[in-house]
């Protein structure tokens, strides 16, 4: 079967289930359609994570799969349930530009670039088995480099001689279907990774889920020749033969809105203020600042408290010492970031009126202090 052939047969089962214009019957008398691989052109986290949430609340999955494999561009993507501030250093990411995403399911947070190759297996809620899943990658590796000790683990991670992670597990149930994605580590930048897996702020409190650090390898290190074009065509074939399909590697644009009506607006809202921060679980903050002056010399250490829900502060208390700034003016500083986002650069705004209505050494002193607060805030 031709690509273009293959792709057609493609966009008109997706258009058909979208629509529910097609019966159970016509659906399955069509010779692949116990089973499609796909792989996204995209290498947009946002595009690819909205293509994953498209196909699980569109496509019909009973008595059929989907392998999707997908990469992206450097970025850090959190579990469905957890705080990024505890998470990632988003200054260090902001520098280079390196995005934040928060995915639909759960797990822990992972850093991608395109030496990390990412793996969805969508299936009905009733033939969902990680553990299959894991298996197709094992198998692979296995076959290309029989050498490889590799094993997935009861917490279904893949660990390279016993010890190394090179593969983590997220996975996401609805009420009639599943999928489960995994990362695939094969020369992605460990030093990034390390650079940007890092707390932001301290002292903060949660019931967020928290990520458990593992030590990584990258395939390549133990496995130096092994190519994408290898690695990615012995995955395809070890999925159809794990299922029994026949199933081509179909590349796909996960902007299509003719193919994926609706998808532009997931991917919009993957890119908000509001999913990405403001679905963090609830958490407080209780920090120290260190306070230092040149002119005159002075240092002192100062008290912040926070309540953060739905990204905003719902509570602010600054305990400054009377020497540094009078207590009126640490009162005001705490009121005005009530009901604003746990954000550095709304902060910024919203302290900016208050530093323009002092001068002198207090200006000064609020200013250092105003900056210790920031930097706090990630």
């Amino acid at each position: 079967m031709s690509e273009s052939t293959m792709m057609s047969q493609i966009k008109r089962t997706f258009s058909l289930l979208n629509q529910r214009a097609c019966s159970r019957s016509s659906f399955f008398t069509d010779s692949d359609s116990a089973g499609l691989v796909l792989q996204s052109h995209s290498t947009d986290v946002y595009q690819n994570l909205a293509l994953e949430d498209w196909i699980d609340a569109n496509v019909e999955l009973q008595g059929r799969g989907i392998l999707l494999l997908w990469r992206n561009r450097p970025a850090v993507v959190i579990g469905r349930h957890q705080n990024p501030w505890t998470e990632c250093t988003l200054p260090v990411m902001r520098r280079p530009g390196i995005p934040l995403a928060r995915r639909r399911s759960g797990g822990g947070t992972v850093f991608h670039d395109l030496g990390n190759l990412n793996l969805t297996f969508f299936t009905s809620k009733k033939a969902y088995d990680r553990q299959r899943n894991l298996k197709v990658v094992t198998d692979t590796l296995r076959r290309l480099r029989p050498g490889l000790d590799v094993q997935a683990t009861d917490r279904f991670d893949i660990l390279l001689n016993g010890r190394y992670k090179i593969s983590g597990t997220a996975s996401r149930l609805s009420r009639k279907s599943s999928y489960h994605h995994c990362t695939l580590l094969h020369s992605a930048d460990r030093s990034a990774l390390s650079s940007v897996l890092r707390p932001s702020c301290p002292g903060i409190q949660s019931n967020a889920t928290p990520s458990v650090p593992s030590p990584v390898a990258n395939l390549l290190d133990h496995a130096p020749s092994l190519q994408w074009e290898k690695l990615l065509g012995a995955l395809v074939q070890q999925y159809n033969t794990e299922f029994g399909l026949h199933s081509a590697l179909t590349v796909i644009d996960p902007t299509n809105e003719s193919m994926f009506p609706g998808v532009g607006e997931m991917e919009m809202e993957l890119r908000s203020w509001d999913w990405t921060f403001g679905k963090t679980p609830k958490f407080t903050m209780e920090t120290q600042l260190e306070l230092t002056n040149e002119q005159p010399p002075a240092r002192c250490s100062a008290r912040l408290q926070m309540e953060v829900k739905n990204g905003q502060i719902e509570s602010c208390h600054l305990d400054v010492p009377v020497e540094w700034v009078p207590v009126q003016l640490s009162s005001e500083l705490s009121s005005v970031l009530i009901g604003e986002r746990f954000c550095p650069h709304r902060a910024a705004a919203a302290f900016s009126a208050l530093l323009r209505s002092e001068s002198g050494a207090t200006h000064t002193r609020l200013h250092r202090l105003c900056d210790a607060m920031l930097t706090v805030m990630g």
